[in-house]
């Protein structure tokens, strides 16, 4: 053998030696950016909720980072696509969207996949009393803040106000629910529209500043045939006494806010988060960020569901004996 062969076999030898000796790298993390929603909005406290808890910060598996977004809309699309891993959406957008029924939008958003029932969300349209504002049909006319382009608030009003025959006869003001508020308060809008759990943040600003009222389009929705052309939302009351002057019960409807994963994210990655939320500690962490998640339970976890669940969903609500 000649010596450049030996030489070229003993340098081989040595990185390999070397090599060996390294430290064995930990395989990286799963990335999941968390898609919430605008400022003022519950769904972006979903996702910074989640992205904070101890738990889930310092899993070795998976590294979660909180994006904030138009709202449920656009969060659809970004699950959908990738470009977000997980994301609240209403249950009736996920419907929607996977049977190509989105306003203007025949995609079919099929990636798009259940995790866990969050909460309930009415939609509450607030005025001022005296207003004279007693039906979504006063609204003609008026200047309306109506959601973020691309919010499930907006998507829901268009939808709503569009049945009512009012979408095209009011001054709409696309914009989030601070900016909405603080707009009212400055008698900018005549009223504006929240889809949203309660109390509101948003709404306990405007009765800071203006007496208000919550039309009761509850009425509106059971009068018109709503809740027949539209059977994923249900019923409900916003309880007197939730804000500041509206002493009586304002009848309303609801979605259900879901949270949701692309089909790509790993069995291990959903299974694992829900182990860390739906536990007793974990509840209490969301609860203690906001009242609207009174209602998380495990016993709650799989309502308002009526489109495909992720795998990994699937295996952590059957091992709890809720599926």
């Amino acid at each position: 053998m000649n010596i450049t062969r030996r030489s070229v076999l003993a340098a081989g030898t040595a990185l390999l030696a070397a090599g060996m000796m390294l430290p064995v790298t930990a395989s990286a993390k799963e990335r999941v950016v968390f898609s919430g929603g605008p400022a003022g909005g519950t769904f972006q406290v979903v996702a910074n909720a989640v992205q904070v808890y101890k738990p889930i910060k310092s899993s070795k598996d998976f590294r979660v980072k909180a994006q904030s977004s138009a709202g449920s809309v656009e969060n659809l699309r970004k699950v959908n696509s990738g470009k977000a891993q997980m994301g609240v959406v209403y249950s009736g957008h996920v419907y929607l969207g996977r049977n190509g029924q989105m306003k203007n939008d025949t995609k079919k958003y099929e990636d798009v996949m259940a995790v866990a029932w969050l909460y309930g969300a009415p939609a509450q349209l607030v005025t001022r009393k005296g207003s004279g504002i007693k039906s979504t049909k006063d609204l003609a006319g008026k200047k309306v803040g109506v959601g973020n382009a691309g919010s499930g608030a907006f998507a829901n009003c268009e939808l709503f106000f569009t049945h009512m025959g009012v979408w095209d006869k009011v001054e709409r003001n696309a914009m989030g629910y601070n900016d909405a508020a603080q707009a009212f308060g400055n008698n900018q809008l005549d009223a504006f529209w929240l889809f949203t759990a309660f109390p509101s943040g948003a709404v306990i600003m405007a009765a800071q500043t203006n007496d208000i009222e919550l039309v009761d389009v509850g009425k509106d929705a059971q009068d018109s045939g709503f809740f027949d052309k539209y059977p994923y939302f249900s019923q409900l009351s916003v309880p007197a006494g939730t804000y500041r002057g509206v002493e009586k019960d304002s009848p309303s409807f609801q979605d259900s806010a879901l949270w949701v994963a692309n089909s790509k994210v790993s069995d291990d990655t959903v299974y694992n988060m829900l182990s860390i939320i739906y536990t007793d500690e974990g509840l209490a962490h969301m609860k203690a960020q906001k009242k609207t998640f009174k209602n998380m339970s495990l016993d709650t976890g799989t309502q308002g569901v009526v489109t495909p669940w992720h795998p990994g969903a699937i295996k952590f609500w059957k091992d709890k004996g809720m599926m």
